[in-house]
């Protein structure tokens, strides 16, 4: 007798119509995730600002098995692109702040130096329209030069500004009667008239050391008792002035510079130039002749003089083609910036440097560079003749003292002519 069947749990068969509930319960499930992530994005704008976009794994939710919120203040990353917002937008707001200050501060500026401006740009339009009036006369030619008449003949050295007598009868002395003052209504508005049969100069460079007699006022007899060294370096002819420095009947100025050059410690007077000897200024320069023979060496020298009625020293100076000016070295200070020349020469030029004080000697200091050159030949320097005369003993040593003051190098000796140099040292110049 068989035993009957013991039948277990009935099985489940699945359906095609099963695999759709599911399908469709899943389905559901995932829209609702998405739908509660929309919701949470417009909830918070700022989550792309912190969030990456990756999904979420098991390091980013906590224990409870809820995702951690971006915008919890104990998150590390958080709080580090945090800080990186607030400098960036720390950043922006300086440079807006530094550009509108620069903008205020130009505007500033340009307001205040606006009545400046206009003012030299007043002044400007007033010159250009002297200028052109000035222009337009000349444009008129000869037939506006006949309203001007010419000087007479008592007029023939006139130099505007400078009248001796006047200021003699003004009071000045020691000096300061040469000098230039522009008196109200002293201007001559007059042609002055040539010298009787001036002539053309010559051509440079024979113009240099040849000119014509009638060009200048200057007797024979003028050139013979000069008693200044440079006057007497030439010839008078018959209608030419011959500048002949090299004749043994004067004094060559060849061998006085080569002597000058020596005293400094140089070859010869070609090594100026290598010793920083570039503008020379000549006090007294007689006839320019030591100008124009360092001017072969590629050597500027300046010669200044006191006015003469006869036997000019500017005059002749400027005949020979060099520069020259008229000045008086004795009265004012000289008309050039401090620290202009590399040498000053005077060759009994005339002036006692041992008076008021030593003013003189410091103006030379004042246009000397440091490390420059003062040159002065005269008979005070003569040591055999100085011991004799105690009044000249005593001035150069006033001299000699003083220029040791300056802070003055001595640098040679030899007869009657003297070298100092310029001390370039600051600590001396601390001391004095």
């Amino acid at each position: 007798m068989s035993r009957p069947l013991h039948r277990g749990a009935p099985a489940i068969r699945v359906t095609s119509s099963s695999n759709d509930l599911l399908d469709s319960q899943v389905k559901e499930q995932t829209e609702k995730e998405e739908f509660d992530r929309n919701q949470s994005s417009h909830r918070f704008p700022f989550w792309s600002l912190f969030s990456d976009n990756s999904p979420l794994t098991k390091y980013d939710a906590t224990d409870n098995g809820f995702a951690s919120d971006p915008f919890t203040v104990g998150t590390p990353r958080s709080r580090h692109r945090l800080t990186m917002l607030l400098l960036k937008s720390s950043l922006v707001v300086i440079v807006i702040l530094a550009l509108t200050g620069s903008f205020w501060w130009t505007l500033s500026i340009s307001t205040s130096s606006r009545g400046h401006i206009f003012h030299s740009s007043r002044r400007l339009q007033e010159q250009l329209v002297s200028d052109l009036w000035d222009i337009g006369e000349l444009s008129f030619g000869t037939s506006r030069m006949k309203e001007i008449e010419f000087c007479p003949g008592e007029l023939e050295n006139y130099i505007p500004c400078f009248n001796v007598s006047e200021n003699l009868d003004s009071g000045f002395s020691d000096g300061n009667e040469y000098d230039r003052v522009c008196r109200q209504g002293s201007r001559q508005n007059c042609l002055v008239l040539p010298p009787m049969n001036y002539k053309i100069p010559l051509r440079w460079p024979t113009g240099r050391d040849i000119i014509w007699v009638a060009n200048v006022k200057i007797t024979g007899q003028e050139v013979f008792t000069s008693g200044s060294l440079t006057k007497r370096m030439m010839m008078l002819e018959e209608e030419q002035i011959s500048f002949r420095s090299a004749s043994l009947m004067f004094d060559g100025v060849e061998d006085y510079s080569h002597q000058i050059a020596e005293m400094i410690g140089l070859r010869n007077e070609s090594n100026f130039i290598q010793a920083g000897i570039r503008t020379i200024l000549d006090i007294g320069c007689g006839y320019g002749s030591f100008g124009a023979h360092l001017f072969s060496e590629q050597i500027l020298t300046i010669c200044i003089a006191n006015y003469e009625s006869s036997g000019s020293q500017v005059q002749l100076t400027l005949e020979r083609g060099l520069p020259a000016m008229i000045g008086s070295f004795s009265s004012k200070q000289l008309p050039y910036p401090s620290l202009s020349f590399d040498l000053l020469h005077c060759a009994r030029c005339g002036i006692d440097w041992d008076k008021k004080d030593g003013t003189f000697l410091i103006e030379v200091d004042r246009v000397l560079r440091p490390g420059g050159y003062f040159v002065w030949t005269s008979p005070l320097i003569n040591v055999q003749s100085s011991l004799r005369n105690k009044e000249k003993q005593k001035r150069w040593n006033f001299v000699r003292d003083f220029a040791e003051n300056l802070c003055w190098e001595l640098m040679s000796q030899q007869d009657e002519t003297v070298v100092w140099k310029k001390t370039s040292k600051k600590t001396c110049y601390n001391s004095r």
